[in-house]
């Protein structure tokens, strides 16, 4: 298949690039060469490469950013997605489209699967599934794959680095590091997420889908195992969300369960402990 990767360089596309380029051909296109908010632009620069797939990873999601620049976030992660969706249809290729666990309020305490109703309590999650409506409901031939708690090799460009090298330079800063011990996720790495990716896209079996990896435990239980791992002497302590105050809502629960990926017999996702020092052990040891 000749891919088109919709934000080439970022934390999630650079591993889909690398996952994929194996067996595909891989077209890079990062925000100078493709504007997903403008759909003559998408049309134009797609129409030219006519791809098999177009793999759109691009998102504003930055979430206290999204709160105070609503329009913008709908913008990107709203009407990009329906903009991509329109190309895909008119081009006659699939589309891979990435959404959130933040779509879920995490009322329930109970691990989502995809038909649970969503509920997004920020601006950043409603745009979101905004996204998954339009790439689900203009382009027949869809993949949606919500994620949770992706860290990688390759630095989140707008939010810099992932979860692990802010603990790495937090215990070399601080006389002590505080990690909130009431938000529940299941930290998932990018390299998981292209693999089982790139096994879905080769098929026909399109929709909605939850891809995270196996298990759920809380930062702070996240930031313990990767402290135990590194053997990082800093203290760490657990602490609350309420001990952070931001006007931006957040599920406290959003772990996923990977119900249809597991129906097709595509379920390839590690337990996020064993995800976790594989990844260690592959980049900083």
């Amino acid at each position: 298949m000749k891919i088109a990767v919709i934000g080439a360089n970022g934390q999630l596309g650079s591993g889909i690039c690398s996952a994929f380029s194996g067996r595909h051909e891989v077209l890079e296109l990062t925000h100078d060469d493709i504007e997903i908010s403008d759909g003559k632009n998408v049309l134009n620069v797609l129409g030219r490469m006519r791809p098999d797939l177009i793999v759109n990873t691009a998102a504003d999601h930055v979430v206290p950013e999204c709160e105070k620049n609503a329009g913008k976030a709908f913008q990107v992660n709203g009407l990009g997605a329906l903009n991509l969706a329109q190309a895909a249809s008119e081009l006659g290729c699939k589309i891979a489209h990435f959404s959130t666990d933040y779509v879920f309020d995490g009322v329930t305490k109970q691990p989502y699967i995809e038909s649970d109703k969503p509920n997004p309590l920020n601006v950043y999650a409603a745009t979101k599934l905004a996204g998954e409506y339009f790439t689900l409901n203009y382009c027949a031939r869809s993949f949606v794959i919500r994620v949770s708690g992706i860290y990688g090799k390759v630095p989140c460009r707008a939010k810099g680095g992932n979860f692990i090298t802010t603990m790495v330079k937090a215990a070399a800063e601080r006389p002590e590091v505080k990690v909130v011990n009431d938000e529940v996720l299941t930290p998932t790495p990018v390299s998981a997420i292209a693999g089982n990716t790139l096994s879905l896209v080769e098929t026909e079996e399109f929709g909605l889908y939850h891809m995270t990896c196996e298990g759920c435990c809380s930062w702070y239980e996240f930031a313990l195992a990767i402290f135990e791992t590194m053997k990082l002497k800093t203290p760490l302590s657990a602490c609350s969300v309420s001990d952070f105050p931001s006007p931006v809502k957040r599920p406290f629960y959003s772990v996923l369960e990977n119900d249809r990926l597991k129906r097709i017999g595509l379920n390839q996702m590690p337990p996020w402990r064993e995800a976790l020092m594989a990844f260690i052990e592959e980049n900083y040891q």
